[in-house]
């Protein structure tokens, strides 16, 4: 197993909706919450994931995120204490999330100086939003003991997510997801 990060997207592999774009997305529909509120569900065995249809929140979105919308794809996702993501990629797309209620912790990696593995953590409580290119690798994480919920913009839609662990020299893959096989 080799892999320190992947390599950055190909022209053809960039996303059609910028990270930017995809935070006003994120956060137009965060705090609309009268759109989803009544969908939210929690789940102890894992975090509970809905993806929203585009369609069905347009009318509540400012038209100028309109044209944001055409390629997005939009999770809903709760989190229990505990709950969270292992390290991960999006693939070639760009996204961002907000949360909604509660509070999450993200942990970020890249590549520092002379290629050596950096990693930064933030606490996000409702209302704070991230967004990020495509091959963004990170974790997120409910740290505290309340219940959250945070909406996800990626753009193009995910095709896959690959994991991985990190080593002292870098980080190495060691799975990938597909859409619509995985999850």
């Amino acid at each position: 197993m080799t892999t320190v990060l992947p390599p950055a997207p190909t022209p053809s592999a960039a996303p059609t909706t910028a990270p930017a774009g995809a935070a006003a997305l994120a956060v137009a529909l965060a705090i609309r919450t009268d759109l989803w509120a009544d969908r939210v569900e929690y789940r102890e065995e894992s975090r509970w994931t809905s993806l929203l249809d585009p369609a069905d929140v347009a009318h509540a979105l400012d038209p100028s995120l309109h044209a944001e919308l055409h390629d997005a794809q939009i999770w809903l996702l709760s989190w229990l204490p505990g709950q969270g993501t292992p390290l991960h990629d999006h693939g070639t797309s760009a996204g961002a999330f907000a949360v909604a209620r509660g509070a999450l912790t993200e942990r970020v990696v890249a590549r520092g100086a002379g290629g050596d593995p950096h990693q930064s953590t933030a606490d996000l409580a409702a209302g704070r939003v991230r967004f990020f290119g495509a091959h963004y690798v990170h974790q997120v994480v409910n740290t505290l003991h309340e219940p959250a919920v945070s909406v996800h913009v990626y753009a193009p839609r995910l095709t896959l997510m690959n994991t991985y662990r990190l080593e002292e020299t870098g980080l190495v893959r060691v799975g990938t997801e597909r859409a619509g096989v995985d999850w």
